[in-house]
């Protein structure tokens, strides 16, 4: 009886081992090898991953559905994002503020590599700092398209920024929430009391890694967001175009990553994306202004009736067709400027949150499952920011009641394909994420797949955490659910080996960021706010390259750092 038991646990486990992958290969076949859009590929990951959690995990049937419902809660929040977002271009699109918007970067520069840096980098990287989930790329993205990007270029780009920043985004939540949740804050903090130290120093020495890496990697990220720009988008599809601005990129970088760096180290994990936004958006545009390093010859795209049809949306920007009233550049920008200060303001004075997160609809333990929860605050999340501006907007910009109503037409339609993929997406994930209570008593899909991984290459594991952190969020679409679901085990890992675990812990938070260039609800989400649905596929190849740069350099930084450099956890005793 007991040989058969012991068969039959063999059995589960052998085909848990080969299923856990399933999901994620066939995601990335059909959407990369194959091409299909999100809208297709996206129901058979669901169905197949539900397939798995009900009869190799043995989840029940009832905790597959209750996955199901939170994550179509938690799709409601992206889609009330996407909304907002779309709306407030829309708005700005018959006020005349994206035609003043778009004369105004000529007077900073024509150049299109620069506006690039400008807005997809450093404008991102302060709108991830105050509200993180991948609203940059739903602000940036549209806001590019309406300059004068194509919208391939512009998600393109709107996803690169998801990266560097995305650590300490949404005011340092991947940090504050993602680790002190992820990680066994009580046991740890209790060993460290017993030494003479403390939880939140511990914390800091992570938080002061995360930023170090992170700017050390960083700086070179806009050097390829041009770069990427350049040979896809340029019209001889030219390297060389790219690295002509390599002086102001790299400017640009460290304009972001040195009071990003600063912070992070002598103020913790709330405000390092903030204020490297903001000091680089001012030091960048000043030097652009004046033409400090910037390319003597100006580069742009090719006229848009030469672009292929890959790189068009169905949303356009056609201004021509509307009869607007000037505007001055300040009065055109206040919107998005009210956008930050509003996001900054909720995120960092607890009063003013509390106050808009009194407005929720909660769903506490659905269908009974106890731990799968879900709510929603559409006066907190981004989303309802973003049409509060909107209404603000209205006044600010002296707008009609039908230009505003046309706004609103235009924006809800562009909802219905991206809410049909996210219908399926954001539930598998949750799926996966939910698969660790099941009656073969698993650990859930995600920590077996990183448990694989760290068992089969030992010591050279450092080498290899980050692209653990990557793929949680790959799963995830989120950073600080990465750190959630993995934090503890790579925590683990590194204790086993004997090697600094705040140090792997730290690079699992930098992979989690890396892997939101890729994560697919995010791609899906960044491609609705320009209506480039169905080419998720295109997005992924392109964005695959930075991804496997920013893990593999980290990787290479924490190996060199451990097993070189001797860094071991001096809060924690081995």
């Amino acid at each position: 009886m007991r040989q058969a038991t012991e068969r039959s646990t063999e059995h589960v486990l052998r085909t848990a081992s080969l299923s856990r992958f399933f999901p994620i290969l066939l995601a990335a076949v059909l959407l990369i090898g194959l091409r299909w859009p999100a809208k297709r590929a996206m129901p058979l990951v669901y169905l197949l991953t539900a397939g798995i959690g009900l009869t190799v995990w043995d989840m029940s049937f009832n905790r597959i559905l209750a996955s199901t419902v939170q994550g179509l809660v938690i799709t409601g929040g992206v889609l009330w994002i996407i909304f907002g977002a779309i709306l407030l271009l829309n708005t700005l699109k018959h006020s005349g503020g994206i035609t003043a918007i778009r004369a105004g970067f000529a007077t900073i520069s024509p150049d299109r590599r620069i506006q690039a840096l400008i807005i997809g980098w450093l404008f991102g990287c302060f709108i991830e700092g105050a509200s993180g989930f991948g609203t940059p790329a739903a602000i940036a993205a549209p806001l590019l398209v309406a300059i004068g990007f194509p919208a391939l270029a512009a998600v393109i780009l709107g996803m690169l920024v998801q990266s560097t920043p995305v650590s300490f985004g949404a005011v340092g939540t991947p940090i504050l929430v993602g680790l002190n949740t992820g990680l066994d804050s009580a046991g740890i903090g209790a060993q460290l009391t017993a030494q003479g130290s403390s939880w939140e120093a511990y914390l800091q020495l992570i938080t002061s890694e995360v930023a170090i890496i992170h700017a050390t990697v960083g700086t070179l990220m806009p050097l390829i967001m041009v770069l990427m720009l350049t040979r896809f988008f340029g019209r001889e599809k030219s390297w060389k175009a790219g690295f002509e601005v390599l002086p102001f990129a790299i400017f640009a970088g460290l304009a972001f990553t040195l009071p990003y760096a600063a912070t992070g180290v002598f103020l913790g994990p709330e405000f390092p994306s903030l204020l490297g936004g903001l000091v680089g958006l001012a030091i960048v545009c000043s030097a652009a202004r004046l033409g400090f390093l910037v390319p003597k010859k100006t580069w742009d795209f090719a006229p848009a009736s030469e672009w292929p049809s890959e790189w068009l949306g169905s949303i356009e920007m056609k201004l021509d067709s509307l009869t607007v009233k000037p505007m001055s550049t300040l009065r055109a920008w206040l919107p998005y400027v009210l956008v930050g200060a509003l996001l900054v303001v909720s995120r960092v004075f607890p009063e003013v949150g509390a106050a808009l997160k009194s407005v929720v609809l909660v769903f506490p333990d659905i269908l009974g499952e106890t731990g799968i929860k879900a709510d929603f605050m559409p006066l907190y999340l981004p989303g309802g920011i973003l049409v509060a501006v909107v209404l603000a907007t209205f006044f600010l910009h002296g707008m009609k009641v039908r230009e505003l109503g046309a706004a609103v037409k235009e924006s809800t339609g562009v909802l219905l394909g991206a809410g049909f993929v996210l219908l399926f997406t954001v539930p598998m994930v949750r799926i996966l994420i939910n698969s660790g209570v099941n009656s073969a008593e698993l650990a859930s899909m995600p920590i077996t797949m990183a448990r694989y991984v760290a068992d089969s290459v030992g010591g050279i594991y450092p080498l290899l955490a980050p692209s653990v952190g990557a793929l949680g969020a790959f799963i995830a679409g989120s950073n600080t659910v990465s750190n959630m679901m993995l934090a503890q085990f790579q925590f683990g890992v590194a204790h086993n080996l004997g090697i600094s675990t705040a140090l792997v812990v730290a690079v699992q938070a930098i992979g989690a960021a890396a892997g939101n260039m890729v994560a697919i609800h995010n791609v899906v989400a960044a491609s609705a706010t320009v209506g480039l649905l169905g080419r998720e596929g295109t997005t992924l190849r392109k964005t695959v390259w930075p991804t496997l740069y920013y893990v593999l350099f980290t990787g290479l930084i924490a190996l060199f750092a451990i097993y070189g450099l001797g860094i071991g956890d001096p809060l924690l005793a081995r």
